[in-house]
């Protein structure tokens, strides 16, 4: 009994989904298409920023780590220094005094030094998902605005759709053959289909071949700017540009280069 009652329940939910796709309006399915499509880019902008703040809180830490490793070395100098200063001089209580202090320093940069090793490598990682996460954010933000740039053609071809079944119901006589010499209606309208989807099949070939030439440009514009920023940072630097065959054999030993 209990079998039976699930398979009807299934039964009654199919139908259920199916009267409602088949009475949906297409056009309210489509904004709720782009709306999750929206929220989902949001919430994966939201992902990504709490991944970035991370990193950037990661890069705090260990920049302060490193300052004060930077200031115990400096006391820890200043303590031998002076903990010298009073042997030759023979005052043993500022001697003891100053080595203490000396030792209380070097203790602390010792567990500095570890704190920013282990720093080092949260800092990577972090780095390193966060340029996922940029990536991933770019590559959903171009899949956001490809469905956005889709909409509108959807609507109008939907639009034109309602038209033209309007037109076959009005016109469904039409169909039938008038004589042996005059062709059907549907045998004209296949006949201009064919030839419309053979025009824009030929249209969107010649796009695509643009978009990709457009592509290209743009990536090679990059390219060039890329390479001009490290030139001035090089020239800045006091940095000579490594020769052709250096930075290509660089470039084939790095498994990081695509």
């Amino acid at each position: 009994m209990l079998q039976y009652l699930k398979k009807r329940w299934n039964y009654l939910i199919t139908r259920s989904n199916q009267r409602f796709e088949e009475s949906a309006d297409p056009k309210v399915q489509l904004e709720q298409a782009i709306s999750e499509a929206k929220d989902q880019h949001n919430r994966l902008r939201g992902q990504a920023a709490n991944v970035i703040a991370n990193q950037k809180q990661t890069e705090l830490r260990l920049n302060r780590a490193i300052e004060e490793l930077e200031r115990y070395s400096g006391n820890a100098r200043q303590a031998v220094k002076m903990a010298d200063e009073a042997t030759r001089s023979g005052h043993a209580e500022n001697l003891e005094r100053y080595t203490d202090a000396a030792e209380h320093f070097a203790n602390r940069i010792v567990i500095l030094e570890e704190e920013i090793e282990s720093l080092k490598g949260l800092y990577f990682q972090a780095s390193e998902a966060a340029d996922q996460a940029k990536a991933a954010v770019e590559q959903n933000a171009g899949l956001l605005q490809k469905k956005l740039g889709q909409r509108q053609a959807l609507l109008s071809q939907l639009d034109q759709a309602k038209m033209q079944e309007t037109v076959n119901s009005a016109m469904s006589t039409l169909s039938e053959a008038v004589g042996e010499d005059v062709p059907t209606f549907d045998q004209v309208r296949d006949k201009i289909e064919a030839r419309y989807a053979r025009a824009k099949a030929a249209a969107e070939l010649t796009e695509g071949s643009v978009e990709t030439q457009v592509y290209e440009v743009e990536k090679a514009a990059r390219r060039f700017e890329a390479q001009s920023r490290l030139e001035t940072i090089r020239s800045n630097l006091g940095i000579e540009a490594p020769d052709a065959a250096q930075a290509i054999t660089e470039t084939s030993s790095d498994p990081s280069t695509p």
